[in-house]
């Protein structure tokens, strides 16, 4: 059974929570446990808030993660209808669609309309016709938070009170008040309002009546008393509630109705605090009709606050049109487009200050610019001259020991080429003898075999690359490693046993001193051009760098 403590100023309030709590103590089935259970989302400490900043503070973490609370929310409803594509049970399905509708009703109208019908649809196959009113009651909840103040009404007119037990009963009044307040708040008519406000009243008192005592009466009770205009009174009472209470979502009613009290007493620090504190609660359990959040930005539009009251607004604007809020959406553009247009004119302003202060910082640096500027003015010759200086010296240096090492170079290249002449003229020598000596002894056949022969010019190329890579790893003797740091590991090259330098090696060795022409590297080792190409293009592809930067950094070795 469903029992919702409503306020006479925002009576949607209540419905929510109280149904809940009610159904605690009134469970039809076990199925409900398990929804509560899942449903329960535990409120802030709020004992650490010292002030209305701090509070304020955490207001403002809430609503930056209100997307986070729908989806946890999403996630629940969609275990809901998981167990309910699996249940064939119909009493089982008739659970699920309570509990759905409990989750839909101030979160999504349409949907909790949707499960009331359905529920109505599996009635006949559970033999309970007394579910019947509870299904009215609650479709005339769903269409009164949806704006259909009549037809909620006429729904409540099928309704015979006398054959309703106590439960049922209260829920039934509470649903009436709720119209009634509705129906309030959304017309413009004075004498209208004065009438709908007394059947309010009157049903208020019904519901006091039929409740027993608990703390739910008690805050009936004290919400009677601020329609009365004894808000002392009502406090007393509500933090006598206040002190016993256990439950977390009884104290949330209480915060909301104690805002009511010092809204009353005209104590607008304490009813912004209160105010928040509902606020959170509301957005943790994913509410999207509620009335603290709006009612919060008016105050905070009245204090001066723009921001946040142009925040809260907008923050309740959305979640009214996503519930299909009707009388929440009305009651939030009625204020909207003013506190629209006071942000839009604290923008302008600020915009008008950010534009001054821009004007007199550039004024004031004009005025620094030209302070400076025979200061720099004398300045600027010596120090266009010390770093004219610098610059010649780490020229002069860099130069130093270029020319330092080339000359190193030449040194060792000269005398290797020297010595490699004279060789070459000794072995030159050796070799026409012994073809003059095949001539002579008329050994033709020898002699052209010997003039044949490429064995030869192989050993003497093999012997002046090995004379070249001595000289080179004499020079740069960290050639290899370093040149191996340059690519990545699988593709790193190593001597064999028998060989001071690769093939390749030897090619990016030849670079390294500057002979970067593929024609001069290919005549040089006496290979074909598309060769020098090939093995230029498949080392430069394993670099572990910039692949187009692979040979200068070669040549920076």
């Amino acid at each position: 059974m469903k029992i919702v403590i409503l306020n006479i100023f925002h009576y949607h309030y209540y419905i929510y929570y109280i149904c809940d709590i009610f159904k605690m103590y009134f469970m039809r089935n076990v199925a409900y446990y398990i929804f509560s259970f899942l449903f329960a989302c535990p409120l802030l400490s709020f004992a650490e808030y010292a002030d209305n900043k701090a509070a304020l503070k955490s207001l403002d973490d809430v609503i930056s993660r209100k997307e986070i609370f729908q989806v946890q929310k999403e996630k629940k409803i969609d275990s809901l209808k998981v167990q309910l594509a699996h249940t064939t049970d119909p009493l089982g399905k008739y659970s699920l669609y309570d509990s759905l509708f409990d989750a839909y009703v101030h979160y999504q109208a349409d949907s909790a309309l949707h499960y009331v019908n359905e529920r109505m649809n599996i009635l006949p196959l559970l033999n309970r016709p007394e579910l019947e009113n509870e299904i009215i009651i609650d479709r005339a909840t769903v269409m009164g938070v949806m704006g259909m103040y009549m037809e909620a009404m006429e729904q409540l007119e099928k309704i015979n009170p006398r054959m309703l037990n106590k439960e049922t009963l209260l829920f039934y009044y509470q649903t009436y008040r709720t119209c009634y307040g509705w129906l309030a708040d959304y017309t413009t008519n004075r004498e209208e309002k004065k009438k709908y406000l007394l059947k309010t009243e009157l049903y208020r008192d019904s519901i006091i009546s039929v409740m027993s005592p608990e703390t739910n009466r008690t805050i009936v009770a004290a919400e009677k008393c601020i329609v009365n205009g004894k808000a002392d009174t009502a406090l007393v009472m509500l933090n006598d509630a206040l002190r016993d209470v256990v439950n977390e979502r009884q104290k949330v009613f209480i915060y909301y109705t104690m805002s009511e009290a010092y809204r009353m007493k005209k104590d607008t620090e304490k009813e912004v605090y209160y105010l928040i504190l509902t606020a959170i609660a509301d957005l943790e359990s994913s509410v999207r009709e509620y009335a603290s959040l709006q009612k919060l930005a008016y105050l905070m539009y009245e204090l001066g606050d723009i921001d946040r009251a142009y925040k809260y607004l907008s923050c309740s604007m959305e979640d009214a049109v996503a519930c299909n809020a009707r009388l929440r959406f009305i009651e939030v553009t009625e204020f909207f487009p003013i506190i629209d247009k006071a942000y839009k004119l604290k923008e302008e302003k600020e915009r008008a200050a950010s534009r001054a202060m821009l004007i007199s910082v550039s004024l004031l640096s004009l005025f620094l610019l030209i302070a400076i500027f025979f200061l720099y003015r004398w300045m600027r010759k010596l120090t266009a001259m010390r770093r004219n200086l610098s610059m010649a010296n780490k020229q002069m240096s860099e130069v130093n020991k270029e020319l330092e090492q080339t000359g190193k170079i030449k040194e060792v290249y000269i005398a290797r080429y020297l010595d490699r002449c004279v060789n070459y003229l000794d072995k030159l020598e050796t070799y026409r003898r012994s073809l003059a000596k095949l001539a002579m002894a008329s050994r033709v056949e020898d002699l052209f075999k010997a003039i044949k022969s490429e064995q030869f010019i192989r050993d003497e190329r093999n012997e002046f690359y090995n004379e070249f890579d001595k000289s080179f790893l004499k020079l740069f003797p960290n050639f290899i490693s370093s040149f191996n740091n340059l690519l990545v590991e699988e593709g790193r090259v190593y001597p064999k046993s028998d060989e001071l330098l690769t093939t390749e090696l030897r090619i990016f060795a030849l670079i390294r001193l500057g002979v970067v022409d593929s024609n001069r590297i290919a005549h040089f080792l006496g290979y074909s051009l598309a060769t020098i190409y090939n093995y230029r293009s498949r080392m430069r592809n394993k670099a572990a760098g910039d692949k187009d930067r692979f040979e200068q950094d070669v040549m920076n070795l």
